[in-house]
């Protein structure tokens, strides 16, 4: 089939999660045989040195300037057997009104952001989805399961939600023999709603055990923020060094935004990044988890500092790596880019059931 996406960003990966769900999923999903166009608005924040994929070797990548623009690719989506749109794409409520207008084949939402694209609904704030668009695609495709799924189809008649899961791509995400640089990791862009959080699960036990070595890597930290002399900071680290950052943490910190908590089922692509890599995982406590990664066996479930020192002052390496060998064979049997490929093949071509809806609503 050809497959049209309009996504926030393919061709780099700086201060976002989408460009590596992006290229993981599309990958697989070329693999698949398919034909992939993927358009990305031409902005400055994504251009330059921050273009870390500015030609993908699975599709083609198209840069556009405007809705305007967009005209000189009408045939593109017209002859298209599928268009999918994505969340947090500029414009996109007008994006998503042209797309179905003119696409002639089947039309996706979809939502790499779904808790936090509802709350900005109801607060009349959502800048690229509006409450009339969503039964107006034929999909709505969800980065989050379980109770959310009913209320896009009951609240907002979404004829079809479905979890699309984020996933890894485990050719790029695996053990590797690095030296313990630090005791615990965390990897993710600021977030005023998860900076609370990273406060209780890092820089709390940070500033309780000096003697432990601590990284926090990502960018959109304010300056305001007092780093205890024991955490390292990284402004950004690239996907192609992903593995490497992961296999030199004993631990590292999953920490999940207020509203994926609230709403539960929300696994991050880092997440699955960690667990393909068998790096040992602390996490924060959501609804919904337990379908992932089995807690107190592939998963460490912590709620406090008080949680966490005693984790990272295991000294049972034997212990600890049979936590993240465990969580990589859970990912590895249901999460990679290939799982999630047939089941975007399965929804997209034949409104099959989504395997991870049916895990997500367990």
């Amino acid at each position: 089939m050809r497959l049209v996406v309009f996504g926030l960003s393919l061709s780099s990966s700086w201060g976002n999660g989408h460009a590596t769900t992006y290229r993981s999923l599309l990958k697989a999903f070329a693999a698949r045989g398919h034909d992939i166009v993927f358009f990305e608005r031409n902005v400055p924040w994504y251009s330059g040195q921050a273009r870390d994929l500015a030609d993908p070797s699975f599709c083609r990548l198209v840069f556009y300037e405007n809705l305007k623009d967009l005209d000189r690719h009408r045939a593109d989506i017209a002859a298209a057997d599928a268009v999918m749109v994505g969340s947090y794409v500029p414009d996109g409520i007008a994006l998503g009104a042209w797309v179905r207008e003119v696409a002639q084949g089947t039309t996706a939402f979809y939502d790499i952001d779904t808790p936090v694209t509802l709350a900005a609904l109801e607060n009349g704030t959502c800048a690229y989805l509006d409450a009339a668009s969503i039964p107006a695609y034929d999909h709505y495709l969800s980065f989050t399961g379980g109770p959310i799924l009913d209320h896009l189809r009951d609240h907002y008649g979404s004829p079809d939600p479905r979890a699309l899961y984020c996933c890894v791509d485990p050719t790029h995400y695996g053990p590797r023999a690095e030296p313990k640089r630090w005791d615990l990791s965390y990897l993710g862009t600021y977030s005023d709603d998860r900076q609370p959080v990273l406060e209780r699960l890092l820089l709390d036990p940070a500033r309780r055990a000096p003697y432990l070595r601590f990284v926090v890597a990502g960018p959109q930290y304010p300056a305001t923020i007092d780093w205890p002399a024991n955490v390292e900071r990284f402004e950004h680290v690239g996907p192609q060094d992903h593995a490497e950052f992961y296999g030199a943490s004993r631990f590292t910190l999953n920490v999940t935004r207020d509203q994926m908590v609230k709403w539960g089922y929300s696994p991050s692509v880092r997440l699955f990044e960690a667990g393909a890599c068998a790096t040992p995982i602390i996490s924060d406590i959501w609804p919904g988890i337990e379908t992932v990664l089995t807690p107190g066996e592939s998963i460490i479930l912590a709620a406090s500092g008080d949680d966490v020192l005693p984790v990272l002052a295991m000294d049972d390496d034997a212990a600890r790596q049979a936590i993240g060998t465990s969580a990589r064979g859970e990912i590895l049997a249901r999460h990679t880019a290939a799982a999630r490929a047939a089941e975007l093949d399965a929804i997209l071509q034949h409104g099959g059931t989504s395997p991870s809806k049916r895990v997500a609503s367990t």
